[in-house]
């Protein structure tokens, strides 16, 4: 559905700053059909100056982009035809009202005269907002204005959205709604490229993922194969009884293990191997003195993972 080539993009800085800067450098991406593809990455990281490129309103430097097989750069208005986007910081008319405000739209989209009204209809109904349909934007919650967003980017029912942070500003109650509602579009056969600063929202709805940082993509690939991070090391957490004991000196001397991060009564480590290694370790801990009252294993969390890629710990 898109794919980057070595894709390149830089800003001139003024002249007293001088240099350049590089928000996309050398990307190479490719997301398949079908696919709930979350960007994540800190500010400043090229995640929208990526998705503007990949709808056409950025120029890359170098390199190229295509969208359902149609170059972006050579053939703009025919690749947008695919694509619904949702900008971080979108326009509403809030003198429209609801139903207007998606009729517009479609026209600009130049739709077919006959299929605006059904389809204006029918996206009401996906964004659930049948009961708005003849009120005035200005009088929506935040969370009806991003429904609307939405509904907007997929009324000329494009096979492609491309979403930038379509859950800041919402309330808990509203972001499970999107959740819900960008799962139902995914199931509907919609290909999905999404970014958001919220990462336990993406671990949730995302098939795929990628770390983007000073414009480099740090890893990418499924979920799973992201979360396992190509290795055999697991995470532990050791807690003890009362403090006193040096857990953190004893684990530095211990063959396999990394990545220690230790508190008064506890430490959180890596550890080479499985259960027989981590049975081992248990058993000679306590043989050393140490008042052991429970020990668990660190499920990884994207937001973790991602925290310990950007410092640098794992590559």
């Amino acid at each position: 559905m898109i794919k980057l080539e070595q894709v390149t993009k830089q800003y001139d800085l003024p002249s007293q700053k001088g240099g350049e800067l590089v928000a996309a450098d050398r990307l190479d991406l490719d997301i398949a059909d079908g696919e709930l593809f979350g960007l994540i990455g800190p500010n400043g990281a090229g995640k929208t100056t990526t998705l503007k490129m990949v709808c056409g309103l950025s120029v890359p430097t170098s390199g190229r982009i295509t969208v359902k097989g149609i170059d972006v750069q050579l053939q703009p208005e025919e690749a947008q035809r695919n694509i619904g986007y949702l900008a971080d910081f979108f326009s509403l008319y809030d003198d429209l009202k609801v139903w207007e405000y998606l009729d517009y739209f479609a026209r600009a989209y130049k739709m077919e005269p006959h299929t605006i009204e059904p389809r204006v209809d029918e996206v009401l109904r996906l964004m659930n907002l049948e009961t708005k349909r003849d009120a005035f934007i200005h009088g929506l919650s935040r969370g009806m204005k991003q429904r609307l967003g939405i509904g907007r980017a997929i009324i000329h029912n494009p096979p492609l959205l491309v979403l930038d942070e379509p859950a800041a500003g919402l309330d808990p109650k509203a972001r499970v709604e999107l959740k819900v509602l960008l799962k139902d579009l995914h199931t509907a056969g919609k290909t999905i490229f999404i970014t958001s600063h919220i990462l336990s929202d993406l671990e949730e709805i995302c098939t795929h993922i990628a770390i983007m940082e000073k414009g480099k993509l740090l890893r990418m690939g499924t979920l799973e194969d992201v979360m396992r991070e190509g290795t055999s090391v697991r995470r532990y957490r050791v807690r003890l009884a009362q403090p006193g004991f040096g857990l953190a000196l004893w684990l530095a001397g211990r063959k396999g293990v990394t990545g220690i991060v230790s508190e008064p009564a506890s430490a959180n480590f890596a550890l080479d191997g499985g259960d027989p290694e981590l049975a081992e370790l248990v058993k000679d801990l306590v043989a050393a003195g140490a008042p052991v009252c429970e020990v668990q294993e660190v499920v990884e969390t994207l937001e973790r993972l991602y925290s310990r890629i950007s410092s640098g710990e794992v590559m």
